[in-house]
């Protein structure tokens, strides 16, 4: 409270009022449809929640940027915060702005908090009809089908990185649209863009921020600017930088329709990443020039809180910060048709907030998935117990988080560049292998009996994204270069062979960053969030340079694919049928699916994943055993050979998997 207080004080000096109300909690709150603009021929109405405002004007402009306003409109205060205009003429193709007066301060333009269309870098909302953005069959778009969440495979992407290089055989190259291309091919031949992932088998493409952000300026797209799109500026319209033309409103929308359109044709969802927990701007933000201080924490001494590390964190527990963010993604998927969303920071928004978005997702279609970062980059201003932070999962039906735990037990520590773990051969790593192998669930049989085996925060397994790199690292290319110098290009593909074997037997949901099935590289650097197209983009010729890295990791997603031993579903069955082995010896990380569960063809399926550099052996139960996978090479059609006996011996820094006939 005495934070509170302390902040109206600040908004006292500023503005030159007195506060409206004595607290956060006191703000009045609406529950009818969040629509700042509905366009028709005969008229277009227009609705801004600013309960602290004195005034609200409306502005109308003929363009998007620059030129003088056509009109300014006063607009008329209603109940629950809520100031109403209505402008009787077709503004179709016209643009708008608000602007908030509080005290004798007007605080500027602003397009709103809900605009669903932008003019160029997103300064002035558009006027137009929605449906006129619909691409060419858009009715008839629909979801490829989805079981279980353990049926997903995830892929990381930048729209750029992935298709801006000059020999991608890709026209639209770092647009939406590159998205929809197909017969794309690299000069060897090889399928590219959207053929590619087809090919290696993924179920949903993760694409990162997608959404209005301020650190491209789209009306220089002639110089390469690059960004990843981690800075919020309008969270309900797609960037234009993505756009053919982001001038033209309709054009942004209509693309990025055309590529889920695309995607789901080729059997593959989509995953848009949010970044709900703060925005670009702070003081400029629209938010603040709305509703000043609401939308926002503060410290004890009134300033800005910064648990997102980038100057600011949204309050999610508030009631209508909570409602935008639901209305947000429920708008993103009745509009766009999105399949689900990856919460940048989560651990910055309050369960309740996470627990409402599942429950408005599930009403839609419960197949909806979300996840997110169960962390913060510093302490948010609001009691951890009741935070989205990655220990508190288990309290969220629905909602998965990343397994760094697992990440760090394979590649290295993400505080330590320097510092490689199991894949290098490295001991003591072997619990945090076994845990991501169980989809961080409280195994009864490692819990209580396998040394620094990681704290469980997941009730199910598909409520843990199991990975090995992400975009705002090393790629494991760069890591394993980094922490095994003296090791040659032939011995670190064996090392990522070994890695992402240990991703895809995982129990949670495997993650792919884009790029890491082609070995990539980013040349060594960690944060590449603003560096040039020639550190992030995709080398399309790596797809022939390592040819044998990508045909593994295709083969390993369809191997995953064809046999639910992989994706039991429930921590029951993970607890009835997996079972680890004692392989008597580090390094080694082995371990067995009893039965045939859920309808699975392989009987008693053996895993061994061997990070060191000689062959072991390990005793399994006596029979005839068809290995599939050895020393680095896969088939699990045909097998590799049988082994007879109680004995499978593993090549040295990589995966065997057989099964028992």
């Amino acid at each position: 409270m005495k934070k509170q207080i302390l902040l109206f004080s600040v908004i006292v000096l500023i503005l030159g009022c007195k506060p409206k109300y004595a607290d956060f909690e006191d703000y009045p709150s609406f529950s009818t449809e969040w629509t700042e603009m509905k366009y028709s021929p005969q008229g277009t109405d227009f609705m801004l929640w600013a309960p602290t405002a004195d005034a609200v004007k409306v502005n109308i402009y003929n363009e998007g940027i620059g030129g003088e306003m056509l009109k300014s409109v006063d607009m008329e205060k209603v109940d629950n915060g809520q100031w109403i205009a209505k402008v009787d003429e077709d503004l179709s193709g016209k643009f708008y702005t608000f602007n908030v007066c509080i005290g004798k301060k007007w605080l500027g333009d602003t397009p709103g908090v809900m605009a669903k269309a932008v003019g160029v870098n997103g300064k002035r909302a558009a006027i137009l009809d929605m449906n006129s953005t619909d691409p060419e069959g858009w009715e008839n778009d629909k979801r490829p089908v989805l079981k279980s969440f353990n049926d997903i495979i995830l892929y990381e992407m930048h729209h750029r990185d992935f298709s801006i290089d000059s020999l991608s055989g890709i026209e639209n190259k770092g647009k939406f649209l590159a998205l929809t291309e197909e017969g794309t091919k690299n000069i060897y031949g090889q399928t590219t863009g959207l053929d590619h992932l087809k090919e290696l088998g993924i179920t949903h493409v993760h694409i990162l921020p997608s959404y209005d952000y301020a650190s491209v300026d789209e009306t220089k797209l002639d110089i390469p600017q690059y960004n990843w799109g981690y800075d919020p500026q309008n969270y309900n319209v797609p960037d234009g930088s993505y756009s053919t033309n982001p001038y033209k409103p309709e054009v942004r929308i209509r693309e990025f329709k055309q590529m889920v359109q695309s995607l789901h044709k080729a059997g593959i969802r989509v995953i848009m990443d949010v970044v709900y927990n703060h925005t670009f701007n702070t003081e400029h933000s629209n938010f603040e020039l709305t509703v000043p201080g609401y939308f926002y924490r503060f410290n004890d001494d009134g300033t800005f809180a910064n648990g997102s590390g980038c100057g600011n964190e949204t309050a999610s527990e508030r009631e209508m910060v909570r409602r935008y963010i639901v209305e947000s993604v429920k708008h993103w998927v009745k509009e766009y048709h999105v399949d689900g969303f990856r919460f940048d920071l989560m651990g910055i928004h309050d369960i309740e907030t996470m627990k409402a978005v599942r429950t408005e997702l599930d009403k839609i279609d419960p197949t909806l998935f979300i996840y997110g970062e169960g962390w913060a980059a510093a302490v948010p201003q609001y009691p951890e117990e009741k935070l989205a932070m990655k220990s508190n999962t288990y309290k969220m039906s629905g909602v998965a988080a990343f397994c760094d735990e697992f990440r760090d037990s394979l590649r290295g520590a993400w505080g330590n560049d320097h510092e490689g773990a199991f894949v290098i051969g490295k001991e003591g790593y072997e619990a945090g292998i076994m845990f991501g192998i169980t989809g961080a669930l409280p195994h009864p049989q490692l819990k209580d009996r396998i040394k620094d085996y990681p704290k469980a925060w997941a009730a199910q397994p598909s409520q843990m994204i199991s990975y090995v790199s992400c975009h705002d690292d090393h790629c494991i290319g760069d890591r394993l270069r980094i922490t095994d110098p003296e090791a040659d290009a032939k011995q670190r593909m064996r090392l990522l062979k070994l890695a992402e074997t240990a991703v895809l037997t995982s129990q949670g949901v495997p993650f792919i960053f884009t790029g890491d099935e082609l070995m990539r590289d980013k040349k060594g650097v960690k944060n590449s969030y603003n560096s040039p197209d020639s550190i992030n983009v995709i080398d399309w010729r790596l797809k022939k340079e390592h040819e044998d890295s990508y045909n593994y990791i295709k083969e390993m997603i369809a191997l995953r694919k064809a046999h639910p031993a992989f994706r039991l579903g429930t921590a029951e069955k993970v607890y009835q049928h997996l079972e680890f082995i004692n392989p008597k010896a580090k390094g080694v990380v082995a371990f067995r699916i009893k039965g045939k569960p859920e309808g699975e063809e392989w009987e008693n399926i053996i895993v061994i994943l061997n990070a060191t550099a000689e062959s072991v052996k390990v005793e399994v139960t006596e029979g005839l055993y068809k290995v599939v996978c050895y020393d680095g090479e896969i088939s699990p059609e045909k097998g590799l050979k049988d082994v007879k006996g109680t004995i499978l011996t593993a090549a040295p820094q990589s995966a065997t998997i057989a099964y028992r006939q």
